[in-house]
């Protein structure tokens, strides 16, 4: 019997050490963040008016401290020329003066708060509330722990509230961005659709003509010249009818598009990819929009794969190279560190072992000015 509560005191000890040693894992990779200055998000919202919500809490929670006198308190019943009412007087007006002083240094790093001053906020909050309870020390007033609290939640809050705006703000440009480019291909699809269906109208116009000069013609020599030609039309004919089919598939089609692998080595360096996708029909034309003034240079194609679902490759690229991401923190950036062996490695292993890869770019300008420095340098 000693020997079962031996060993059950034994597995509840290993149980016990299993769990701290969890809590000393994560307590570890928690300083370990606050070290590199990760901000650990507290609160994680889904929405901006989540958010709101919280902040009026936990502004309204204040608000009934300080009016229930709780935010600040006085544990010695002063008395001023003997009179307790004054006193009383005297101590309210100095709580009053601690909490207008705290809160105004609380307001302004609030105010301002942002990813590369956060930590110096929040250690400006807590000099606030130490050197405001040290002032007050002779008259044994100070503000409360829960106060101060309160304020680094507020700080949090308000921290990971502009951070929030900030990715709905970028969302959206997203989506604006999206339905212009699903515009455009709308326009270049209807563009291409008139140019087609002139072009058949025109081919069978013309057919028509020569099947009635055929049916005609009297010399032979002319007329094997004629079903020559027929034949030629016909050809152009059933061209124009599979690109018109084409068309209608990608219309119906949305996920269908090309995905593009792209580099710009005088403006990113070697190494540098970016992988998206587009649906127009003719992407070379996205890809000499991303090559407009904000870029020194024009992007070099590596690669322009269609898809029947693009979004499923380029979503199977951007997850395998997640970890080389150049801007690890906004998820919408689509430029990896990676080589081009490592690109074309996941796409023959996803899509399709015969795509095309341009080894080296050509990067014409950047070399031309390199050219053009050398010579300046040299004279």
């Amino acid at each position: 019997m000693e020997k079962e509560m031996l060993q059950n005191d034994i597995e509840e000890l290993k149980n016990i050490k299993q769990s701290l040693q969890m809590d000393i894992i994560e307590l570890d990779d928690k300083i370990l963040f606050q070290n590199f200055g990760v901000y650990q998000p507290q609160y994680n919202f889904a929405t901006l008016d989540e958010y709101k919500e919280k902040l009026d809490d936990i502004r309204n929670q204040q608000k009934e401290m300080i009016k229930s006198h709780t935010a600040a308190i006085c544990n010695t019943a002063w008395k001023v020329q003997g009179s307790e009412k004054a006193g009383k007087k005297m101590i309210a007006e100095n709580i009053q003066q601690a909490l207008r002083n705290f809160n105004i240094e609380c307001d302004l790093c609030i105010s301002k708060v942002k990813f590369s001053n956060y930590d110096n906020s929040k250690e400006r909050i807590f000099r606030a509330f130490e050197l405001q309870n040290k002032l007050n020390a002779t008259n044994d007033i100070h503000i409360v722990d829960e106060y101060y609290k309160l304020k680094i939640k507020e700080l949090d809050l308000a921290y990971e509230y502009q951070k929030k705006k900030q990715e709905e703000k970028e969302e959206l440009r997203r989506k604006r961005e999206e339905l212009r480019e699903a515009e455009k291909v709308a326009r270049e699809i209807e563009e291409k659709r008139k140019e087609l269906e002139k072009e058949q109208e025109h081919y069978q116009n013309y057919l028509k003509k020569i099947n009635e000069q055929i049916e005609v013609e009297q010399s032979e020599e002319r007329k094997q010249y004629l079903i020559s030609k027929k034949e030629e039309l016909d050809n152009n004919v059933h061209d124009v009818h599979l690109a018109l089919e084409d068309l209608d598939y990608r219309e119906a089609n949305h996920r269908a598009g090309y995905v593009y692998i792209i580099s710009n080595i005088g403006a990113f360096g070697e190494n540098i990819f970016k992988i998206g996708m587009t649906r127009r029909l003719e992407p070379e034309e996205r890809i000499a929009e991303l090559s407009g003034a904000s870029v020194p240079f024009k992007f070099d194609i590596h690669a322009m794969i269609f898809s029947d679902d693009a979004p499923k490759l380029e979503a199977a690229l951007h997850n395998h190279f997640a970890d080389k991401k150049v801007n690890l923190v906004n998820g919408r950036k689509e430029f990896f560190n990676v080589t081009l062996e490592e690109i074309k490695k996941v796409v023959r292993d996803n899509h399709d072992k015969t795509v095309d890869f341009v080894n080296v770019p050509d990067a014409e300008q950047y070399r031309e000015s390199l050219m053009i420095r050398k010579n300046l340098n040299a004279n």
